[in-house]
């Protein structure tokens, strides 16, 4: 539909748990007219730690239930599956598919003074090399400096964002970045969103937060445009959800997230999803 006809079918979009709820928050304000369907992969979070492969079987399996909905875009509001997957989905998926990596570093390329860049990511995000590979292929030049951040996805998922726990949590993983001389710090995880006013305190005034979430809603609404797959203007959108672990705790706990009215939640099998997938 590159004509730019209406194209009313929904946009999908996953997670490891709740964290692309940032995402989907943007995105519900910045496109107002689009439906959305969001799947939670509760039942198998922490993607974090895991391995690169589990991690492409799962968003696989995942890629292939949303597009069975016929979801006329697939957002990988993820940035562990993002960095184990997206390429590999791209490659064998016949969808317009796009991650929470590359936005980030373009908007950090753009920002960037002192051409030193921070990565605050999940292991298997920092293992993959996916931030580095994108930011150097924008500017060789770039210093860029990537900190694993074991527990900070479950820390926040988990509540209160401003115990003396998850403080020092966030003190520490800053460290290393404040002491390379950062100016610019990409948030590289949809769940960090939620202490980046912490992590703005730490840093500084003079260091610039990329929110992934924010510039992957940007990349939506830049890819529906390019494509001609909007909805009609004016129209109210609506959204649902599905999610693989306990309807209750994720109501409870995506309702930080995505600061929006919270219904129309649906289970989700794992072993339905397991049955998906592409080779």
């Amino acid at each position: 539909m590159a004509d730019g006809s209406v194209d009313p079918r929904p946009i999908g979009m996953f997670d490891s748990g709740v964290g692309g709820l940032t995402v989907l928050h943007e995105c519900l304000v910045a496109l107002p007219e689009e439906d959305f369907i969001y799947l939670g992969d509760t039942g198998r979070f922490p993607y974090g730690p895991k391995p690169a492969a589990e991690i492409r079987g799962y968003a696989s399996q995942i890629a292939s239930h949303l597009l069975s909905l016929d979801v006329k875009l697939l957002v990988v509001a993820c940035n562990s599956a993002t960095a184990a997957a997206l390429p590999w989905l791209q490659e064998r998926l016949e969808a317009s598919i796009i991650g929470a990596v590359h936005p980030e570093a373009e908007a950090a390329v753009k920002i960037t003074r002192n051409r030193r860049v921070g990565v605050l990511a999940t292991e298997a995000t920092v293992a993959s090399g996916s931030y580095e590979r994108a930011l150097l292929g924008l500017d060789a030049g770039l210093e860029v400096h990537s900190q694993p951040c074991p527990k900070l996805a479950s820390l926040i998922q988990s509540g209160d964002v401003s115990s003396p726990e998850m403080v020092d949590t966030v003190k520490d993983y800053a460290a290393p970045l404040k002491e390379a001389g950062v100016d610019t710090v990409i948030l590289g995880c949809t769940h960090y969103p939620l202490v980046s006013p912490m992590l703005q305190r730490i840093f500084g005034k003079n260091v610039t937060l990329v929110n992934s979430a924010r510039e992957t809603a940007r990349e939506v609404g830049d890819t529906l445009a390019r494509k001609g797959i909007a909805n009609e203007p004016g129209r109210e959108g609506r959204y649902s959800f599905l999610c693989t672990g306990d309807v209750d705790a994720f109501v409870g706990v995506g309702a930080r997230f995505l600061q929006m009215p919270f219904d129309d939640v649906r289970h989700v099998e794992i072993t339905e999803l397991e049955r998906m997938g592409v080779a």
